[in-house]
């Protein structure tokens, strides 16, 4: 049965590469529907955290939304709804999860640029 289980998951993976590590500023370019269209729309903000392997494998990102209000939103990695995912810049962080980013606002959440 687990073998059978290995063969569907692998048929799901996308040859997506994580390229990407917590504290890392990132786009992810989203297919919304909207009745009978589909647009991309694109999320930017900084990566929290990874967690899972394989198919269960996500991405948890952390935006700016409008004033003082952030939104963070969890993204499967390989999902067929996601068209691309860009780096737009490395983040110098000492943590694997960066929680701590949940009670700071305004500059404060600021993370140094990897040289």
């Amino acid at each position: 049965m687990n073998d059978i289980i290995k063969a569907v998951e692998k048929k799901q993976l996308t040859d997506r590469k994580v390229e990407y590590n917590p504290g890392d500023t990132v786009a992810i370019s989203i297919k919304i529907r909207e009745g009978d269209k589909e647009r991309i729309q694109v999320f930017q903000g900084v990566v929290l955290q990874t967690a899972g392997a394989g198919t269960t494998a996500t991405v948890t990102v952390r935006k700016k939304s409008s004033g003082n209000v952030y939104v963070e939103r969890i993204f499967p990695v390989h999902s067929p709804l996601i068209s691309d995912i860009k780096l737009v810049r490395r983040g110098k962080v000492r943590r694997a999860k960066l929680y701590y980013l949940r009670g700071l606002i305004g500059k404060a959440t600021r993370i140094k640029e990897k040289k």
